[in-house]
């Protein structure tokens, strides 16, 4: 009788939502409202504010539910742990991640992993859009920079840095940038923003530049940029063979940002399986 009505409970407080909730859960919304109502009935308590609109958890809920989370996570692991002995990974692993990083650096690694584990199916979409993970089913996403959503659970895998640079016949003929201030005399290359990022005496700041082409193409900015077009701020696995052969000459160095971190994210409401956690490990072993 303990455990009666806690599934539900967790479920409609992850997703602020009992028809939600119960799609996951695979029942009827008639059985989870009768599940927490007998629950709520059972421990003498208001554990959620229902309105037509939204439901959310009373003070009494919210504690109620980190307990009742925790206890979860403890019996899906162990669960998984037991399985964990006797089968190999398998399955498929639904995921998502930006386009260029994606196709340059986290497919191949992703390929290799597959050759080592036959049993494991991957299906990958790769979009700059952010993708809502439990609406569209998916298991991770690979997101780079700050993460902004506290429903989500993550493991770091990697980090990139920003890069501004040109060729240096560009830096001959017009000169190189010493400060912020000088990006206004440069044609600046831009991506689907018209502004760059720095540091500036310590603080992040976002620098509005222009210049004559924009593209939402990594790949024909840097083409753009060794063709002399202008200078552009992009990240190192588009320009870093082209700064090792000298074609680009890297600039404002002393500006450059923090390193962003590349993360795994998925559903907090979601124990990681033991093949996305192979996964997930076997990526932040090799990605640099």
């Amino acid at each position: 009788m303990r455990w009666e009505g806690i599934s539900e409970f967790v479920c409609v407080a992850e997703y602020e939502s009992f028809t939600r909730a119960a799609k996951a859960l695979g029942i009827s919304t008639a059985q989870v409202s009768r599940q927490i109502s007998a629950l709520e009935e059972r421990l003498k308590i208001k554990l959620l504010y229902r309105t037509t609109r939204k439901v959310s958890l009373t003070e009494e809920g919210r504690v109620f539910y980190q307990h009742c989370r925790s206890v979860l996570d403890g019996l899906n692991a162990a669960e998984q742990a037991v399985s964990n002995l006797q089968s190999k990974p398998q399955g498929r692993i639904k995921l998502t991640a930006p386009v260029t990083y994606g196709e340059q650096q986290l497919l191949p690694l992703i390929n290799d992993f597959m050759v080592q584990y036959r049993d494991i199916e991957v299906t990958a979409f790769l979009s700059n859009q952010k993708i809502d993970l439990i609406e569209g089913g998916y298991d991770l996403a690979i997101r780079i920079g700050k993460l902004r959503d506290s429903t989500m659970m993550a493991k770091k895998l990697s980090l990139r840095t920003n890069f501004v640079c040109a060729t240096p016949a560009y830096l001959n003929q017009y000169g190189v940038p010493r400060t912020l201030d000088d990006l206004s005399q440069h044609n600046c290359l831009l991506g689907t923003r018209d502004y760059w990022h720095f540091v500036e005496d310590g603080t992040e700041k976002n620098l509005r530049v222009s210049g004559t082409i924009q593209c939402n193409s990594g790949y024909s900015l840097v083409d753009a940029a060794l063709k002399g077009l202008g200078i552009v701020q992009l990240p190192d696995y588009y320009v870093q063979k082209h700064l090792a052969s000298g074609a680009l000459v890297s600039v404002l160095d002393d500006y450059r940002e923090p390193k962003e971190s590349i993360w795994a994210i998925y559903p907090h409401n979601r124990q990681l399986s033991p093949k996305i956690r192979l996964l997930v490990d076997y990526l932040a072993e090799r990605l640099v």
